[in-house]
C-alpha cells in the first residue's frame, strides 16, 4: 500500500464543492418529492421505487449503528486533515447499503470531512477509481489536506462481493442475486465494512509513521 498522488481534479477543488451526507439525503428525499408517478412509464416508476427504498435502507442504518472501539481507537489516531470523497448516485442499492456507515465513521473526527459527488455527473473522476474496469459504486477516496490519496474502498465489503460472485458464476439473474446480496447487508449490520476500513486505517497509519 503507498501513497498516490491524486489527479488534477483535487487541486481544482472538484471535491472540495461535493456535498455532505445531510445534503445528499435531503437532495434525495426532494428529488422523490417532487415526481410525478402518474407521467412514468414503468421502468421509471421502478427507479422511483428503488430510490425510496434506498433512503429507507439509509434512514434505518443513521438510526442503528454506533462504531465499534477498535474502529472508534483507529479513527481518534487521526490528527492531520483529510478529505474523504465517496463516489455514489441513489439509485445504487450498494451505495445505499454502505454510505451511512460511512457517513458515521467520519464523523467520529473533526479532521475528517467527508464530500460526496456524484458519479454519473463525474465520470473523469470516475474513472480514476475502476472496480475491475467498471465504475462500481460507492467508492471510497481518502485524501491528505495536499490531496495524498491515503486509501481506497469499495464497491462492495469482500464478503458480499464473494457473495454475488459466486452467485453470477452458478447462473443466476441479477434480480436473485441482489435479493441475496440485500438480506447479507440486513444480516451483517455493517460488521464487514468496518472491519475493512478499520484495516485501511491502519495500514495508512502505518505509512505515515514510517516517513
Amino acid at each position: 500500500m503507498e501513497f498516490k498522488v491524486t489527479q488534477q481534479f483535487f487541486p481544482d477543488k472538484r471535491v472540495h464543492e461535493g456535498m455532505n451526507y445531510q445534503h445528499y439525503l435531503e437532495i434525495s428525499k426532494s428529488e422523490l418529492a417532487d415526481m410525478n408517478t402518474d407521467n412514468m412509464t414503468a421502468e421509471e416508476k421502478e427507479l422511483a421505487d428503488t430510490k425510496k427504498l434506498n433512503i429507507h435502507r439509509m434512514t434505518r442504518i443513521d438510526k442503528s449503528y454506533e462504531p465499534g472501539i477498535e474502529l472508534r481507537d483507529e479513527i481518534e489516531k487521526i490528527t492531520d486533515k483529510q478529505m474523504w470523497m465517496v463516489i455514489t448516485e441513489n439509485w445504487c442499492g450498494d451505495s445505499a447499503q454502505n454510505l451511512p456507515y460511512i457517513a458515521r465513521i467520519a464523523s467520529l473526527n473533526m479532521n475528517i470531512e467527508l464530500k460526496i459527488i456524484l458519479r454519473d455527473s463525474n465520470p473523469d473522476i470516475m474513472d480514476n477509481y475502476l472496480t475491475a474496469g467498471t465504475r462500481s459504486i460507492p467508492k471510497l477516496v481518502a485524501f491528505d489536506k495536499e490531496g495524498n490519496e491515503l486509501f481506497q474502498w469499495g464497491a462492495r465489503p469482500k464478503a458480499a462481493q464473494e457473495l454475488v460472485s459466486d452467485l453470477k458464476a452458478q447462473g443466476f439473474d441479477k434480480k436473485y442475486f441482489l435479493e441475496k446480496l440485500h438480506s447479507w447487508y440486513a444480516r451483517n449490520k455493517g460488521a464487514d465494512i468496518e472491519k475493512e476500513i478499520t484495516l485501511l486505517l491502519k495500514k495508512s497509519s502505518l505509512i505515515k509513521n514510517s516517513f
